[in-house]
């Protein structure tokens, strides 16, 4: 896996201890998170902040050697084809094949030593047998937290997302993370290991095009897409998406536990980010999470525009298809904002209160008492593992189909 260092320079946007996360670990959710990686009464130091922050330095040199050396060859609309030829028939389905495009998905198809497959797939299973609050906890924690770093997401200003509105950014994601999480999806030609590889190639996209933008500094803000910002994108994905269902009232077992962040890391790992820069387990998580988070700075005007555009996004799209439903829908996401990520944390992404907050506690006690049926035997487990991937293909379908 081909890194590459930009510079040594800690960037501009180093801001310790951040204002907005700060609060969060000493007086919000992360309070308890802190005290399971608390090693004799002391916390991660500054010292291991700033050895972080050579990461944010750091990219996936292999991927953008295809965006070169590939796409800006053949043109974008051909590479594609090519990508999509051979990861639908392998690398035998061309008969020349680009050195940097063949080294990639070489490095794809090799499974790596520490890859234990059922373990992977009781992560997924996990992801599946959450139903519908998986896609609330992904919205309304996982996304709409991480817009409190204005670094984090300034990509996604030069790359128009502001522009193009949260809608798309959210379905694709949403498309994203049902193709991977489906049963067996991650296996060679599988839907989410297809997926896996062609994200990788889009971040590399951006992060090329974003670099050659006059008004893009890296001494300021970092690489685009860079590997410190995808290691806490991954953590949004497993730590704070298992931290969301717990608020929810989920009981995750030690097993699905393990196995959520070791479907994480080999997702990672073909996204193009060094396995040894992902956690094996929740305390390495929560510790990963805590380092990064603390050099981040505030929301600032283009990211709380971006937690308006997703605020707004259900009135903007074609999913679900009556304005009341998108209206209601508004106050509802509204209402799983504050219950995640608090008053403060709100009020300085500018969103508005709602008498909807108190909806997520009244969810929360009805899945635990489910979870006590669900962990009663195998048969129970299977089924809400069916009706969870059932109520995901149902909404990706409605928002894909009508976007």
């Amino acid at each position: 896996m081909n890194i590459k260092l930009y510079s040594m320079l800690i960037p501009e946007r180093y801001t310790y201890p951040s204002p907005g996360f700060s609060e969060y670990w000493r007086l919000g959710g992360g309070k308890k998170l802190l005290k399971k990686i608390t090693i004799n009464g002391e916390e991660p130091s500054e010292a291991d902040v700033k050895a972080y922050s050579v990461r944010y330095s750091e990219y996936d040199s292999q991927a953008d050697a295809v965006i070169t050396g590939v796409f800006e060859t053949l043109g974008h609309k051909h590479a594609h084809e090519r990508l999509n030829e051979i990861l639908d028939g392998g690398k035998d389905a061309l008969t020349e094949i680009a050195p940097a495009l063949e080294q990639l998905i070489t490095e794809a198809e090799t499974i790596p030593s520490w890859l234990d497959p059922l373990l992977m797939e009781d992560g997924a299973a996990f992801c599946r047998r959450t139903g519908r609050f998986a896609l609330i906890v992904l919205r309304n924690y996982c996304l709409m937290g991480g817009y409190e770093s204005s670094a984090i997401n300034k990509p996604l200003i030069y790359t128009g997302a502001l522009r193009n509105g949260a809608y798309k950014r959210m379905t694709d994601t949403l498309d994203f993370w049902v193709h991977v999480t489906g049963e067996n999806a991650m296996r060679r030609f599988g839907p989410g290991f297809k997926s896996a590889v062609k994200v990788r190639i889009m971040h590399a996209l951006a992060r090329v095009y974003t670099q050659r933008m006059p008004e893009w500094s890296n001494n300021r803000w970092g690489v685009p897409v860079n590997q410190g910002d995808m290691v806490a994108t991954n953590l949004g994905f497993s730590l704070v998406f298992l931290e969301g269902l717990r608020k929810q009232g989920f009981t995750p077992t030690e097993r699905e536990i393990n196995g959520l962040f070791h479907f994480w890391k080999y997702i990672g790992y073909l996204l193009g980010i060094p396995p040894t820069y992902l956690p094996d387990n929740e305390e390495e998580a929560i510790r990963t999470l805590y380092i990064w988070s603390m050099s981040q700075p505030v929301a600032d005007e283009d990211t709380k525009g971006l937690a308006a555009s997703l605020m707004q996004s259900p009135l903007t799209g074609s999913y679900p298809p009556k304005m009341w439903q998108k209206k209601l829908l508004v106050k509802i996401h509204l209402g799983y904002n504050y219950y995640f990520l608090g008053a403060r944390a709100c009020r300085r992404m500018s969103l508005p209160s709602t008498v909807f907050r108190y909806v997520p506690y009244i969810a929360a006690a009805i899945n635990r008492w489910h979870e006590y049926k669900v962990h009663k035997s195998a048969t129970h487990y299977q089924q809400a593992v069916n009706a969870g991937r059932t109520i995901h293909e149902i909404i990706r379908k409605g928002f894909v189909e009508a976007k």
